[in-house]
């Protein structure tokens, strides 16, 4: 019995030295994996810009286009000392495409007159908001030619923008930007450096109200004029 006892013990031993003494394995396991099918990008859900950025290489072709689809000449300035309605001359193609093209993207909402001198002009589309210079980074940056030979004067009411042929033109020629004469004998000096575009068809009073407010040293009002928004009328 004893014998039998020590022979089991023997084999039950041997089993537990083989499992043991089995070599682990040195390589790395692989695992099967399953290929994911790729998804195919579905043109029609890819968002293009709405609008392009504006730069001076592309800017011309964008507003010879634009004008032809956008044939509105007739815009109203909103101020809180009343509405300013001004005609865009169709001749002046590029800026008056250029203002309805500002105007339809709300980019003069909430910009100021920030240089009014009385008895010359009062000057707009420009402001120290952030948000207004983010809005205007957002639409591009360019210039347009200059268009100063079409006859035009700068007559009391004149509607112009600082696009010419004087030096330092991205100081002074910004497409943001206009002016509207004030003087009631006319800023006659201005005619062939700066781009007439439109004159003001309603709103003097509104103009000559802007143009006496007191202002500091720079020509910026005291109390800041707002223009609330621009639109297109008919």
């Amino acid at each position: 019995m004893i014998r039998i006892l020590m022979l089991v013990a023997f084999i039950f031993f041997l089993g537990c030295e083989d499992k043991q003494s089995k070599p682990k394995e040195t390589t790395p396991k692989t695992t099967k994996t399953v290929k994911k099918p790729t998804k195919e990008l579905d043109s029609s859900k890819i968002k293009t810009p709405e609008f392009p950025f504006l730069t001076d290489e592309n800017a011309m072709e964008f507003f010879l286009e634009y004008e032809k689809n956008n044939p509105e000449n007739k815009v109203r300035i909103t101020t809180k000392f009343g509405n300013i309605d001004i005609l865009l001359y169709d001749k002046i193609k590029f800026h008056r495409a250029n203002f309805v093209y500002l105007t339809k993207r709300g980019y003069f909402d909430g910009t100021q007159f920030y240089r009014v001198i009385d008895n010359f002009i009062i000057q707009a589309g420009n402001t120290d908001d952030p948000k207004i210079k983010r809005k205007r980074g957002d639409i591009g940056r360019y210039l347009l030619p200059p268009d100063t030979k079409r006859g035009f004067k700068h007559h009391r009411g004149i509607v112009s923008m600082p696009s010419s042929e004087i030096e330092d033109a991205y100081k002074l020629a910004s497409p943001f930007e206009f002016f509207i004469v004030q003087n009631k004998d006319g800023a006659y000096h201005l005619d062939g450096d700066y781009t007439i575009f439109g004159e003001v068809i309603s709103g003097m009073d509104v103009v000559d109200e802007i143009a006496a407010q007191k202002t500091d040293d720079g020509d910026w009002p005291l109390r800041n004029v707002y223009i609330k928004k621009v639109e297109i009328i008919e």
